[in-house]
């Protein structure tokens, strides 16, 4: 997996930008929220990214921030959101107004991005919610999901790791809010949850 790429940009043509790495050219599919803070090529960049593998093609996907990319990797895992309808989806909203659209359940705002029909913005609203609530660990808006904002808080990598091991994000979610508050690195919280979910 390749985690992120920093060098020089080539060239920009939505979706699409071309990363020059020790003299290699890596083409990236990012979303506009992306491509909106891009300086002009010739610049030096870093983006965070995401390697798609499929029988016909290998696809990476860059994203400007950290917390993007965790939204694109909980959209794909959704029920007939793949990699290029997440893609659109944040082309079409901030990572914060999708957070507040899942909160308020605003199906109509979600069917007013391109690509997303009732059906996707209803299924969307219910299997995310457990999940946004993980990604920085403590409800968007609030002063401390500000002050996490940067980055993947321990909680919400254990939530993704969990998540991984085929826990559903409901059952990750009553785990990890079992865990005592004194346990704050991912591992030591990966490791209550276990023993939890055991009935150790």
């Amino acid at each position: 997996m390749i985690g992120f790429l920093r060098g020089r940009l080539v060239s920009k043509r939505p979706p699409q930008l071309v990363l020059d790495v020790g003299g290699v050219g890596y083409e990236v599919e990012a979303p506009m929220s992306t491509f909106y803070d891009l300086p002009s090529p010739g610049e030096e960049i870093t983006l965070h990214t995401h390697l798609v593998v499929r029988e016909d093609a290998h696809t990476l996907f860059g994203f400007g921030t950290q917390r993007e990319r965790a939204l694109f990797r909980e959209l794909i895992k959704v029920s007939g959101v793949g990699p290029r309808l997440a893609v659109g989806i944040l082309s079409g909203v901030t990572v914060d107004e999708f957070h507040r659209c899942i909160e308020s359940q605003d199906v109509a705002a979600l069917t007013r991005v391109p690509g997303i029909g009732r059906k996707t913005a209803e299924r969307l609203s219910i299997e995310m919610r457990d999940r946004l609530k993980l990604l920085t660990g403590v409800a968007p808006g609030s002063a401390a999901g500000q002050a996490a904002a940067g980055g993947d808080s321990p909680k919400a990598e254990a939530f993704s790791a969990l998540v991984a091991l085929g826990y559903k994000p409901a059952e990750v979610t009553r785990l990890l809010h079992n865990v005592e508050s004194s346990v704050t690195s991912t591992e030591e919280l990966i490791r209550h949850a276990l023993r939890s979910a055991a009935g150790a």
